[in-house]
């Protein structure tokens, strides 16, 4: 999977344009730009300005909002006006945790799977990301990694495990624009954690240290994260 069909997945998928109301097509239009970021948290959604743009009138895109509001990723305030969602803590945290659950025993699933070719362009994927570490750019950076771990579990021949992990991933996009813009110093770590998983899946180890350390790799990101943000907190959650 590249980094196109991660944001096709993200916005939730889309029927053809042709079989869609003009509510459904709003819906779809204002998620896929709240997941690929182009509307970050806190932004605006100006009704009339996404009408213009769609060519239609308000009342379906005011439609659209209010479906996108019982989602969770819009928020109404009155004599405001809707804007993209504010982060959730807890919401990050509670997705980070089943991530690294479900994406470290997809992985393990997917490992036998794999061949030579998938795991030279995932070594290829991860090299770009070392080279990006000089000049680092965080939405860059986050682009890659995704691609780089959707190789390593997308042959997973479990489509349930799979169908959870790109959910999962896809409402990260719009929780957290990039865990690495706010933890920078992670992303050196995070490579070499790559480098880890390929090499134990490249020499055969067990299914189990492969999920193993696919689930310790995604807790430390949201570890990073916790002792960033919240230094005071005790970071005694219990081992996933």
């Amino acid at each position: 999977m590249n980094t196109t069909d991660a944001a096709g997945l993200a916005a939730g998928g889309t029927a053809a344009a042709g079989t869609q109301s003009k509510s459904q097509r709003a819906y779809h239009w204002i998620k896929g730009r709240i997941a690929n970021q182009d509307f970050t948290p806190g932004y605006r959604l100006v009704l009339g300005s996404i009408a213009k743009e769609l060519d239609m009138s308000v009342v379906p895109v005011r439609e659209a909002i209010r479906q996108l509001e019982a989602e969770g990723l819009v928020t109404f305030e009155r004599n405001v006006g809707a804007h993209v969602s504010m982060v959730d803590d807890s919401q990050y945290r509670f997705s980070m945790q089943a991530l690294s659950i479900l994406e470290g025993a997809a992985t393990a699933l997917a490992a036998r799977r794999l061949t030579a070719d998938d795991l030279r362009r995932a070594r290829d994927v991860n090299a770009l990301m070392v080279e990006t570490l000089d000049h680092f750019d965080p939405q860059s950076f986050t682009a890659l990694n995704q691609e780089f771990h959707a190789i390593l579990f997308a042959r997973c021949a479990n489509p349930r495990m799979l169908e959870l992990v790109e959910a999962e991933w896809a409402r990260l996009g719009h929780l957290r624009d990039s865990t690495f813009s706010f933890v920078p110093g992670r992303a050196a770590q995070s490579v070499q954690e790559h480098a880890e998983i390929v090499a134990l899946i490249e020499h055969g180890a067990p299914l189990s240290e492969i999920e193993t350390a696919a689930r310790r790799h995604r807790a430390a990101t949201l570890d990073a994260y916790l002792i960033h943000e919240h230094p005071d907190e005790t970071l005694g959650m219990p081992a996933i």
